[in-house]
C-alpha cells in the first residue's frame, strides 16, 4: 500500500504527498472542465449519489459509536469531536444544533477544530498539522470514559491523530470517521468509520464527496444518540426549545401530532406546563395531572415512552 511521502517545498518546509483515495484523479469527472453547466452539475450529482450507499457500508461501525456514547452520557461523561478545515466545521455545526433542537447540555458535545473558533469563519489550514495541539486540546478536556470521535478525510490529519492518540491515553473510547477505509491510523481507534466515497470529482476537494459523507455520518451518529437517550418519542423532537416564533409553533404542531388534541386544548396544556413539550405531552396523553406526569418524567430520566408507564 502507497504511504504519504514527505518532499521539500521551497520556503515551506516539508510537503506531503497524501495517499488517500480521496487524492486519486476520478476517471468519470476527467473532461470536466470541457462540459456545458448543466452536464457539469449532472456528473458532480451523480458522484454525490454514490455516497449514501457508501456510508450503508458502514453503518455497524457507526452503531457501535451511538451505543458507546448513549453509555458515557449515562454515566456523566461527555462526546467530543476533533476536526480540522471542512471536517472541523461540519462537526462544529453538528455539535452546536443539538441543544435547541433535543434540549441536551450544551457540555454534552464538545466540538474541538484545529485552529479554534477563528477558523469557522477564515481559513486556518496549516492548524491541521499540530499534532502537539490536537493532543494538548485533548488532554486538557477529554476525561477517561468520554467518547472521542476524530473527522478526517483522509485519515492521516495530524491534529485529529494527536487528539486520538491523546485521548486513547486517557482511556477514553475513540472513533475515527474517514473518507479513506485502508488509512493507517484504523488499528489505533476501538472503533473505525472508514467510507469509501473514492476520488473526488475535482481531485482532492475533499469537501465534496468526502464531506458530504461525514456530514450523513455525524447526522446519524447524533440523531440515533438522541433516539436511544429518549429526546425522540414516536418520530418527534419532543425535547424542542422554543427560542423563536418557528420553534413554538413547532412545538404545537409536535403536541398535536402526538396526541391528536385540537389546537386550543395543546396550547393550553403547554402554557399549564410551563412551556415544557414533555410534560405537555405526558399529561395530555395519559390524562393524569401535572404533578403525576412530573413526577414520571423525573423518575423516567425524561424520557416520554417510559414516563407514561408509570402513570
Amino acid at each position: 500500500m502507497t504511504v504519504d511521502s514527505p518532499e521539500t517545498t521551497p520556503g515551506r518546509g516539508a510537503a506531503v504527498r497524501v495517499a488517500a483515495p480521496t487524492e486519486r484523479r476520478n476517471p468519470r469527472t476527467a473532461d470536466l472542465d470541457t462540459l456545458p453547466t448543466v452536464e457539469i452539475l449532472r456528473l458532480i450529482n451523480a458522484e454525490d449519489d454514490r455516497v449514501p450507499g457508501a456510508v450503508a457500508t458502514v453503518l455497524d461501525a457507526v452503531a457501535e459509536a451511538v451505543e458507546a456514547a448513549v453509555v458515557t452520557l449515562r454515566a456523566g461523561g461527555r462526546v467530543h469531536y476533533f476536526g480540522a478545515g471542512t471536517s472541523g466545521r461540519i462537526a462544529y455545526t453538528d455539535a452546536v444544533e443539538l441543544p435547541p433542537t433535543y434540549a441536551v447540555p450544551v457540555g454534552w458535545f464538545c466540538p474541538h477544530l484545529a485552529g479554534g473558533v477563528e477558523a469557522l469563519g477564515r481559513t486556518v489550514e496549516d492548524a491541521e498539522d499540530d499534532a502537539a495541539g490536537g493532543a494538548a486540546e485533548a488532554m486538557a478536556c477529554v476525561r477517561a470514559g468520554d467518547v472521542v470521535l476524530g473527522l478526517a478525510a483522509s485519515g492521516r490529519t495530524p491534529y485529529v491523530l494527536g487528539a486520538l492518540r491523546a485521548a486513547r491515553a486517557a482511556r477514553a473510547r475513540t472513533v475515527l470517521v474517514t473518507a479513506n477505509p485502508h488509512a493507517p491510523a484504523a488499528g489505533e481507534v476501538d472503533v473505525f468509520v472508514g467510507v469509501d466515497t473514492g476520488p473526488e470529482v475535482v481531485t482532492g476537494s475533499t469537501r465534496m464527496k468526502a464531506a458530504t459523507a461525514q456530514k450523513l455520518v455525524l447526522n446519524a451518529f447524533s440523531t440515533a444518540v438522541m433516539v436511544r437517550l429518549g429526546r425522540v418519542y414516536s418520530n418527534l423532537m419532543v425535547g424542542v426549545v422554543a427560542t423563536n416564533a418557528k420553534l413554538r409553533g413547532r412545538m404545537l404542531t409536535i403536541l398535536e401530532q402526538a396526541t391528536g388534541a385540537d389546537e386550543p386544548a395543546c396550547r393550553q396544556a403547554l402554557a399549564a406546563a410551563g412551556g415544557d413539550l414533555r410534560l405537555a405531552l405526558v399529561a395530555l396523553l395519559s390524562g393524569a395531572p401535572l404533578d403525576a406526569a412530573r413526577s414520571a418524567l423525573a423518575r423516567s430520566d425524561h424520557r416520554v415512552r417510559e414516563a407514561l408507564t408509570l402513570l
